[in-house]
């Protein structure tokens, strides 16, 4: 995986804007720690940070194709592409010549051959820019699920590109403010597609792609869930599951780095695991190597909460066990999870406040930390709840109904609402209820349809879509930034195109058919799992119980409103601080109860840490 950035100007020479461009570059370090590259012409500078995965000798960017005394067509690549090898034999066979073994020359041979139609060839995940000096035309492209990020700032006669806002943030044209619309998409669990926060920044949204000329920017759709009639049976939609997903994590397994599995002892999870394992026996190519989180103390003091019923630790040990992984259990305590240097470190990751979540973002920093020393590349299970219904708020009769998204109703409702300690005249203000009735309608008004298709399996495809659009892609954005900040590149195989566009067209009644959640993914790989895992219900990734945890974060607070001069504090209802931080530390702290604590002090360090202006 690596870092891409970069900057067009029609009518500037950036040629002699070397310094603004390595600045740039340079915030790309943590994403590609291998090897860096500019390439400066009059009207583009294109830069490179490298993770070095497959062909480790070759592959630096940003790469060149000049051919019959042509302008250049510089491109600046990050991702993996999974059918690369099979994409390579076409085109060799179309006459082109490869000096590399990697992926991203094919991606640079692909777009000569096909231009921009090339991006529908692609299997993998990718965000990448190619500046086309021949036409003078600067190509951004993101995934078709956004598992790469890709944020652009349009300029009056150009753009500026990169991985992360911090690339753009670099550039010293650019200031660094947040309205109104971005303080409520800080403040709501619901993502806008393209929306940056940053006051005139944008990310280009998944399966779309941005074309930058001298006469303006343009946005195409190349990508996108469709309704198709699904006519295989069960047992045949079963065994295609099972298929696409053998092939999937297959393709995934190719390195030239050491690879792992991220086991929670969950069936997403075990399932990638157990599928990884089997592949590499078949190759004769070793255990599979997996690394799980936990807390210390956690094993004797774990306690059912409403989104945990059970911890993880016994059943990765099921699964690890069963297939004779290579397996390393990482501890964590609330000391840990608490550093000043790990919290600035993530939210040095993020450019934005890490409020959702919580002591989710230190723990998942502190584990791919951890797993970075034993691998480069690590598998992973997100996406898989969203794409079988594996949430509780599929289940819930209450969500058919509900006009807003299914993950703010019922029990993770609560979680999601993390300004009870704000100004209510504020948030009166930002009106983020009626942000979101029209957010949530306007997803509802994209849902694809079947002629004819009414009643539950019209609103359960309205739901998976809304979770495949809308709400994995905070998953994937947490699980990128926190990978990235240590270089360990994820790759997510539920995200596979093939995958997400067969399953999302199975019919609701095919995705339940056995009364549980997840019902397809169940009988594709019940024959590789232990069975407690396979009669395990669906738990979200840990989170500490420690109140020790929390007494740190009241400590922190406490001090932020003292200090009499912390950004947040005008953003407060100080009275209501105060009689929070009053109340007894209780025996068991959640996820849910510290949401309120979260926030504010996210919102503050970030506010300091970016010296960001808010225009309210």
């Amino acid at each position: 995986m690596c870092g891409i950035v970069g900057w067009v100007d029609f009518e500037r020479d950036l040629s002699q804007e070397r310094a603004v461009a390595e600045a740039m570059t340079r915030t790309m370090a943590c994403r590609g720690p291998d090897a860096e590259g500019v390439w400066l012409d009059r009207h583009a500078a294109i830069g490179h940070r490298r993770l070095s995965v497959i062909d480790l000798a070759g592959g630096r960017q940003p790469m060149l194709a000049e051919e019959g005394g042509l302008p250049p067509t510089v491109l600046t690549f990050s991702g993996e592409i999974y059918n690369y090898r099979e994409l390579r034999s076409e085109l060799a066979s179309r006459g082109h010549r490869f000096r590399t073994q990697s992926d991203t020359e094919v991606v640079l041979r692909a777009y000569l051959e096909w231009g921009q139609d090339m991006v529908g060839k692609l299997n993998g995940m990718f965000a990448f820019g190619i500046w086309d000096a021949r036409r003078e035309e600067l190509v951004l492209v993101r995934d078709r699920m956004g598992v790469k990020p890709l944020y652009y700032y349009p300029t009056p006669n150009g753009v500026l590109f990169g991985s992360e806002p911090k690339a753009i943030l670099a550039n010293p044209e650019v200031p660094r403010r947040v309205n109104a619309d971005g303080l409520r998409e800080i403040l709501d669990m619901v993502k806008t597609p393209e929306h940056a926060v940053f006051t005139g920044m944008s990310e280009v949204r998944p399966g779309h792609l941005v074309r930058v000329r001298r006469q303006g920017l343009s946005k195409h759709r190349y990508w996108a869930l469709e309704a198709a009639e699904h006519t295989d049976s069960l047992d045949r939609t079963v065994r295609t599951v099972r298929e696409l997903l053998e092939d999937i994590v297959s393709r995934q397994l190719i390195s030239d780095v050491p690879l792992c599995s991220l086991l929670s002892g969950g069936l997403d999870s075990s399932a990638v695991t157990a599928l990884a394992a089997k592949a590499l026996k078949d190759q004769g190519a070793g255990p599979v190597r997996s690394f799980s989180v936990d807390f210390v103390g956690a094993a004797e003091s774990f306690v059912p909460d409403p989104l945990r019923s059970t911890p993880d630790a016994p059943f990765v040990r099921d699964l690890a066990e069963l297939v004779e992984a290579d397996h390393r259990e990482i501890l964590l305590d609330s000391d840990d999870l608490s550093d000043p240097v790990v919290r600035a470190a993530v939210l040095g990751a993020t450019d934005l406040p890490p409020v959702w979540y919580g002591d989710l973002w230190p723990s998942l920093y502190l584990l791919f930390r951890a797993v970075r020393e034993r691998s480069t590349v690590a598998l992973s299970g997100e996406s898989a709840d969203e794409l079988f219904g594996g949430y509780s708020w599929f289940h819930d009769p209450e969500v058919l109904t509900a006009e807003t998204f299914p993950w703010l109703t019922t029990t993770p409702g609560p979680f999601y609402d993390g300004t009870p300690l704000f100004d209510k005249g504020l948030i009166g203000r930002l009106d983020i209820p009626g942000r979101r009735r029209d957010s949530y309608h306007e997803a509802i008004a994209e849902v694809p349809t079947l002629p004819g298709e009414t009643g539950l399996e019209k609103r359960m495809r309205e739901l998976s879509y809304l979770n495949l659009t809308r709400f994995v892609n905070t998953l994937l954005d947490r699980k990128d930034r926190m990978s990235m900040a240590v270089g360990l590149e994820v790759r997510v195989p539920f995200c596979d195109h093939r995958l997400v566009e067969y399953v999302f067209n199975a019919p609701w009644s095919m995705k339940k058919f056995d009364g549980r959640e997840k019902s397809l993914l169940r009988a594709a790989t019940r024959d590789i799992l232990p069975k407690s895992i396979v009669e395990r219900v669906k738990a979200p990734y840990p989170s500490t119980q420690d109140s020790g945890y929390e007494k740190k974060l009241r400590d922190r607070l406490a001090e932020v409103v003292s200090s009499g001069d912390a950004p947040i504090l005008p953003l407060l209802d100080l009275d209501r601080v105060k009689d929070r931080l009053n109340r007894p530390v209780s025996s068991e702290s959640t996820q849910i109860t510290r949401i309120d604590l979260e926030v504010p002090l996210s919102l503050n360090a970030w506010l300091e840490s970016y010296d960001v202006t808010l225009d309210l």
